[in-house]
């Protein structure tokens, strides 16, 4: 479950998390392990580690409300970014902006699991979607519809786009 943040007077603390450690959320199929949870740094950003199977990854999507930033650990991704012509291959050490209000998504094109390291500034609204994702998952069966990933990403500022357009 994703906690609140803490009020406004409560001073922010230092984070350590040890390799393996941290909040875990399936998002359609893709492990986050979080390493920084909005309610940690004060909603200024999250960040969590994205552990995408083959043919896995994220359908065409616009942030209204954040920023991502994508950092290839390991693995290959092909990116679709609004904005550039053809999709980006991205692999290890390959690193990628994505601003709000530019449809992009990712799928993973190679044979092993893809790394990315992933930040989302501010992160709040997409700590609770995902949240929301991981549990209507468990509810389902894992058997999420796109109707219905695209009402919880409406409900966080986040449309999801069909695969024409």
């Amino acid at each position: 479950m994703i906690s609140d943040a803490p009020p406004e007077s409560s001073p922010l603390t230092p984070l350590f998390r040890a390799a393996g450690t941290g909040p875990t959320l399936d998002v359609l199929g893709v492990t986050h392990s979080y390493k920084a949870m909005a309610s940690d740094t004060g909603q200024q950003f999250s960040i969590w580690e994205s552990i995408v199977p083959p043919g896995r990854g994220a359908p065409a999507h616009t942030h209204t409300r954040e920023d991502e930033a994508f950092y290839v650990l390991s693995g290959e991704v092909l990116v679709d970014v609004e904005g550039v012509t053809d999709p980006l291959r991205l692999g290890r050490g390959a690193f990628l902006f994505a601003p709000r209000h530019r449809r992009h998504g990712y799928r993973n094109v190679g044979a092993d699991t893809a790394r990315l390291l992933v930040f989302a500034m501010p992160g709040a609204g997409l700590d609770h979607m995902f949240a929301a994702f991981d549990e209507e998952g468990r509810r389902s069966g894992d058997r999420l519809t796109i109707q219905t990933i695209a009402t919880i990403a409406r409900q966080h500022g986040v449309v999801i786009h069909s695969s024409t357009g």
